[in-house]
């Protein structure tokens, strides 16, 4: 493991588990400080792969393809919080990885995910383990017949959820089933003002950097756009930035982190998730900090100084979903916009294309 004041040298191969366009965006900051990229995804000619030295291509827990990406990387990351935890600990036996597969652990069961924020003074919505419809009944019935259902693992952007409102009289017949008869989690429906997200970074040495909170729209249970800076008070920023130093101190955590809060009407945050990896909601780095959250987490796990979080301008980030990508001729054309696209080669609904990020004159905080 790396300890403070070793570093990875440029001309190392930094390893990463998973080639999608957080794994490309990170094989391009790590092109710019001197590092290798070896890429180890299933799929060929995958987002990451086409700004990687190195496709290794074979299923994440395949014991060769592991064995060879640890064999020829001086670290390993990953770009995904799915990463199977057995691999990356057989991984770990090997070679260091960055984050720790703990965070892999903690963040992959939303249950233990939301035990473990309360565990460490982190307040989450209620919640309740869900395992069957008879199940599911007594937890609406003590959360006053409405809460969000979630798979206990495995769920993103909005897939494998649904919402129950005012369900006290029946109707959960068939719902365990619906949902694959799998572990799940009922979360209490929160009252709240809006949705904010912070970018971390804890490196080597312990030292702790964070972005300022960006405001979120979600549309379909996707993200559509993060606003930075976000409307709130700035003792709720400091607490949303103090939660998420506490979650990589907790976690004895070296990279970047993304934690999302609900902003409640009085000001104060309840957590909703962490990923242990870099985050969609921080994209804006890229065009509004010197040091994007990609540099930051390459210089996270190859033991280097964190890097500066101010930004230089407020701005905007958006995500082109779908049929979005056929406006970046006319994106590109605007002034103050930069365009990042991921190198995918069909447009399907739902599915992440690229972002954009406008920025503007930075206000007074």
């Amino acid at each position: 493991m790396l300890t403070p004041g070793s570093t990875i040298g440029p001309g190392s191969t930094i390893g990463i588990v998973g080639g999608g366009q957080l794994g490309r965006m990170l094989a391009m900051a790590a092109a710019r400080l001197g590092y290798r990229i070896a890429v180890l995804e299933p799929q060929e000619d995958c987002p990451a792969a086409q700004v990687a030295n190195r496709q290794i291509v074979a299923a994440y827990d395949d014991p060769a393809a592991l064995a060879e990406l640890a064999s020829i990387s001086a670290v390993v990351t990953y770009e995904f919080e799915n990463v199977p935890v057995e691999a990356a600990e057989a991984l770990a036996a090997r070679v260091p990885v960055l984050p720790p597969p703990r965070a892999l652990e903690v963040s992959q069961d939303r249950l233990v995910e939301k035990q473990f924020l309360n565990g460490i003074d982190i307040a989450t919505a209620p919640f309740l383990a869900v395992d069957g419809d008879a199940g599911l009944a007594s937890a609406l019935q003590a959360f006053g017949g409405s809460g969000v259902l979630k798979t206990r693992r495995m769920g993103y952007d909005g897939k494998g959820q649904r919402v129950f409102r005012n369900m006290l009289t029946g109707g959960y017949a068939g719902v365990f089933e619906a949902m694959g008869s799998v572990p799940l989690i009922l979360e209490g429906l929160i009252s709240f003002e809006r949705e904010i997200s912070v970018i971390g970074a804890r490196g080597a040495d312990g030292k702790v950097k964070t972005y300022a909170p960006a405001e979120n729209v979600h549309r379909d249970g996707i993200l559509r756009s993060s606003t930075v800076p976000a409307a709130i008070a700035p003792v709720t920023a400091t607490a949303a930035r103090d939660a998420t130093a506490a979650i990589l101190e907790a976690l004895g955590y070296v990279g970047v982190i993304g934690v999302e809060f609900f902003v409640l009407d009085d000001g104060s945050l309840l957590a909703n998730e962490m990923a242990p990896r870099v985050h969609n909601s921080g994209h804006w780095t890229e065009a509004a900090c010197t040091v994007s959250q990609f540099e930051q987490h390459i210089r996270a796990v190859a033991g280097l100084p964190l890097g500066e979080t101010r930004r230089h301008s407020d701005c905007v980030m958006e995500n082109l979903i779908g049929d979005d990508v056929a406006l970046m001729p006319q994106l590109v054309a605007e002034p103050d916009v930069m365009v990042h696209l991921y190198g995918k080669a069909q447009a399907r609904p739902g599915r992440k294309m690229g972002h954009f990020t406008r920025l503007k004159d930075r206000a007074a905080d």
